[in-house]
């Protein structure tokens, strides 16, 4: 054994950090901390995760059946099927400005694009500004990177007696946006708020950091789930006013307005100067997306509007019923959301929403998230996923209440 010089044994493999520190120090997922107080129990009601309660369209699954049929198991173009950033840059083109396929890049899940966005842009130190409360890995990857994190906080803001929604203080995200700032983040429609930005903002926010050469990461996963815009079937984009040489990334996926969150599909916008060496990235991190996950994907955004069209109503019946239920309790302050899927709503006097979701596990068995999981703009808030029917969210509804009756946040634990 070797030693040091006054004596002691030096330190040998077994000593050395298994991780480096930047990713030791990341979060670990509140929304699975709480999920997983609840596996193997078949009376839970579950709500905390961002996924609709229903099967991916019968269409969409048979368009992969028949790939595999076919034979198609082999690898694929590190971009993409072109038969799928062909039917992705048509399907972005009725939408928004038109966007060829050779700024499309098909990716392995919209996390991964969010991934390969960060590893394309972001170097040891960049500084990086998101816009919170926001799905935990908005914040976190960045970190993994080395980038430094700051947050500019949504406010809940009440309109009237009745009525409050969440807002973005823009005179306090310009601020935040400073030369030499690398990249701005933004998720809207928004999870878990359902927050939705404005048209108006992106033209301010795009005009801005085209002055301070600061780039815009837009997360629009769900950004066809839009409420109470029947002459809009899509939200808000900055695609709809940015230049195909903007230093704009906008990343979807295939999750959440096709059902298919097991089906790891996504694809990001980049401006075509930056896709061959995107192509490189995705070579080293996944190498490919599955054929038949990409002739599924086809299926959906050439012939999903009908589908897409359907669970939009039964999403908005159920937003409607469950705002509707929240708001006769007196402890919950209900935000009504525009878009996504999720109610984030304030429970008077609560001040540590892990703790409370965990006992509504034990106790109620239901599955919601905290509001810490968003980041500290989140806490004292709880997150409810509404994409599932009005019957099962009724006996949530009548869980949460009976527990509420119970004294918690009079006596809460600790």
């Amino acid at each position: 054994m070797s030693r040091l010089s006054d004596g002691a044994p030096a330190p040998g493999p077994e000593d050395a950090p298994l991780m480096r520190d930047g990713v030791r120090d990341l979060r670990f997922s509140a929304i699975r901390e709480v999920a997983n107080a609840g596996i193997g129990r078949g009376d839970i009601l579950p709500f905390w995760f961002g996924e609709p309660d229903r099967r991916t369209p019968a269409f969409i699954c048979d368009a992969a059946q028949a790939s595999l049929a076919a034979g198609e198991t082999f690898y694929t173009p590190n971009l993409g099927e072109p038969a799928l950033r062909e039917a992705l840059a048509r399907y972005l083109s009725s939408w928004h400005r038109p966007v060829g396929e050779n700024r499309i890049a098909v990716t392995n899940s919209g996390v991964s694009a969010l991934m390969l966005a960060a590893q394309a842009l972001y170097s040891p130190g960049d500084r990086v500004v998101v816009v919170t409360p926001v799905w935990p890995n908005l914040v976190e990857i960045p970190k993994i990177l080395g980038a430094r994190v700051a947050e500019v906080p949504l406010q809940l803001v009440r309109e009237s007696r009745h009525v409050s929604r969440w807002h973005l203080d823009m005179a306090a995200l310009l601020a935040a946006l400073t030369p030499g700032t690398r990249a701005l983040v933004i998720n809207s429609p928004n999870n878990p708020s359902g927050w939705v930005m404005p048209a108006a903002q992106q033209a301010t926010v795009l005009a801005h950091c085209r002055r301070h050469g600061i780039w815009i990461v837009s997360d629009e996963v769900y950004g066809r789930i839009l409420f109470d815009a029947p002459d809009k079937r899509c939200a808000p984009s900055f695609l709809d006013i940015a230049d195909a040489r903007d230093r704009l990334i906008v990343v979807n996926s295939f999750s959440k307005s096709w059902m298919m969150t097991g089906w790891r599909l996504g694809w990001m916008v980049v401006p075509d100067t930056l896709i061959q060496d995107l192509a490189k990235l995705i070579e080293y991190n996944s190498s490919c997306a599955p054929a038949f996950v990409q002739r599924a994907g086809v299926a959906a955004v050439s012939l999903g509007e009908e589908a897409l069209g359907v669970t939009l109503t039964r999403f908005q019946a159920s937003r409607d019923f469950l705002y509707r239920e929240l708001s006769t309790f007196a402890q919950i302050e209900t935000p009504l959301p525009e878009g996504a899927m999720y109610l984030f709503f304030r429970v008077a006097g609560l001040r540590d929403s892990m703790a409370l979701c965990k006992a509504l596990v034990a106790e109620a068995g239901l599955g919601l998230a905290p509001g810490s999981a968003f980041g500290p703009a989140g806490e004292g808030c709880i997150r409810w996923c509404f994409a599932s029917s009005t019957d099962k969210l009724a006996q949530g509804v009548e869980r949460l209440r009976a527990f509420l009756a119970g004294g918690y946040l009079a006596n809460p634990p600790g």
